[in-house]
């Protein structure tokens, strides 16, 4: 490119944190607040991984906007402000390893009741009973509904467990079942994990009816997105006791406090850090860096959501 190209990117040592910038690319510091004078000329833009909604507003105002390259898998946040002829690619990948951990982390912990053992901890107590065993994820058949790279990381991930996994996503292929197909499935299924992004399709999925199709004393494990499930059919199936969760994301998010879903029993609440893990700084600095060097010398981008392929 015969100009550098004037470039966002949300770290104020960039060319540390990515290991090295390729050449071509002029780059100015923006993570929200005040916006770098650039806003006319900037070209490719990195959000911050973490902050408020003005990191996505300020895309409609960027005229000579090409590309956005997101920290996250989801990105609907972005679409509203999208212009005509912008790329819009997300961190397919990025999270896999983080998000299927957590996944892990959650059913574990909440079929060998860890949140007991804290609070017991936290007391002074050493039981001298319980009146019931632990479950074991060993012998349990764990549904994956959204399999794409998180669920083949948490498939891996499980492969230790002596468990079964049923693989669901929106469209059928070799070992992977319809999403039209639940209805037969999620009764088979010990866990059900949601891996799927916030779509129109999706928005509300996990309803009342999904909810009472799922066998009894059923565990659901959201590390998606909050809107996924409706919130008040959820709280309904825990207060009776019939069914268990465990949630990374919640609708709404943040949960204010005082919200029922801090007091419903059966349920495990992780406050929204499935990728916040030290995997993430090494995986996203390679993808960023990668996707500046494509731009540069003319090659194809990668996980390319929205816009034209660039």
């Amino acid at each position: 490119m015969a100009d550098a190209v004037k470039t966002w990117l949300p770290w104020q040592d960039a060319d540390s944190f990515l290991g090295g910038l390729p050449a071509g690319f002029d780059v100015e510091y923006f993570a929200g607040g005040d916006r770098p004078p650039s806003l006319d000329t900037v070209e490719f833009y990195v959000p911050s991984y973490m902050g408020g909604p003005e990191l996505a507003e300020v895309v409609a105002e960027m005229p000579a906007l090409k590309v956005v390259q997101t920290q996250t898998a989801g990105f609907e946040n972005f679409l509203p402000y999208l212009g005509e002829g912008v790329t819009l690619c997300n961190a397919r990948g990025v999270h896999d390893a983080s998000t299927a951990e957590l996944a892990v982390g959650l059913i574990l912990a909440s079929y060998r009741n860890l949140p007991r053992a804290v609070r017991n901890q936290e007391l002074g107590i050493w039981p001298s009973s319980y009146d019931e065993m632990d479950d074991s994820l060993a012998d349990r058949t764990v549904l994956i509904l959204g399999y794409g790279s998180i669920g083949e990381a948490l498939e891996r991930r499980l492969a230790g467990f002596e468990c079964s996994v049923l693989r669901v996503a929106r469209r059928p292929r070799d070992g992977v079942s319809p999403i039209t197909d639940l209805p037969t499935l999620l009764p088979q299924a010990d866990v059900v994990v949601l891996l799927t992004p916030a779509t129109d399709e999706t928005r509300g999925l996990v309803d009342e009816k999904f909810l009472a199709t799922m066998k009894d004393g059923a565990l659901l494990i959201n590390v998606a997105r909050g809107v996924i499930v409706n919130t008040d059919a959820l709280l309904a199936e825990l207060v009776s006791g019939r069914l268990r969760a465990a949630v990374d994301v919640t609708d709404p998010e943040p949960l204010p406090a005082g919200h029922p879903l801090w007091s419903a029993p059966n349920l495990l609440i992780n406050p929204h850090r499935g990728g916040a893990s030290t995997a993430f700084a090494p995986r996203v600095a390679r993808l960023v860096r990668a996707q500046l060097e494509r731009y540069a010398t003319g090659v194809p981008l990668i996980n390319v959501v929205a816009g034209p392929p660039r």
